[in-house]
Parts: structure tokens; sequence; C-alpha cells
């Protein structure tokens, strides 16, 4: 059964930085995207930042683009997300999503609230 667990969400004042972290278990095949997505109250959940096969290039939302940054660490099977200079729009819950090779299905993490202070 496939997991992924996330940390590293809080709250902040604007203009700080956090780090989120998701590891992933219970998978055999390749992962061929893993990423994270956001939500806000009332709002539908949206990209954020993916990492996709096999380029393995970063693909930002344009409101992070140059202030977040997402990595992998294949041998942890983990994908992080540094959130620099944060705005109180950024506040949402951050969930984590990761797709295998040749599984139809779509692998979300419980979510992980970050709310931004002004």
């Amino acid at each position: 059964q496939v997991q992924l667990v996330e940390s590293g969400g809080g709250l902040v004042q604007s203009g700080e930085s956090l780090r989120l972290s998701c590891t992933a278990s219970g998978f055999l095949a390749g992962i061929d995207a893993i990423g994270w997505y956001r939500q806000a109250p009332g709002n539908p959940r949206e990209l954020v930042a993916l990492i996709t096969e096999p380029s393995n290039i970063p693909n930002y939302a344009d409101s992070v683009r140059g202030r977040f940054a997402i990595s992998r660490d294949n041998a942890k099977k983990s994908v992080y997300l540094e959130m620099n200079s944060l705005k109180p729009e950024d506040t949402a819950v951050y969930y984590c999503y990761a797709h295998f090779y040749g599984d139809p299905s779509m692998y979300w993490g419980q979510g992980t609230q970050v709310t931004v202070s002004a």
C-alpha cells in the first residue's frame, strides 16, 4: 500500500521560510512524477511544484517561481519543498503527490498546513 507522509508545515510570518518533506513507501514501480500541490479554503487544489521523468526538470507555478525550490532524494524516496520569502497568500494545506509507472492511480499525502501571517 502506497503511503506518502508529509512533515514540516507550521505558522510563520511573512518573509520567513519553511521546508516541507515527504517520504514515500509501499511502492514497487518507479516514480514518474512527484511533487507538491496546495489548497487554500474555498479554492481548488493547485500545482505548486512537480518533478517529472524522464526530464527530471522541475515545473513551478508562476506564483512561487523564484521563491520555492523542489528537490528529491531517490535513496530516501523523499521529496522536499524549500519555501522562502513566504507570503500570506501562500497559506494553504500542502499535499505531496506521486504517480508511478504503469499505475493509473494518483497518490496523495494527508496534507500539512502552512500558515503565513502578515
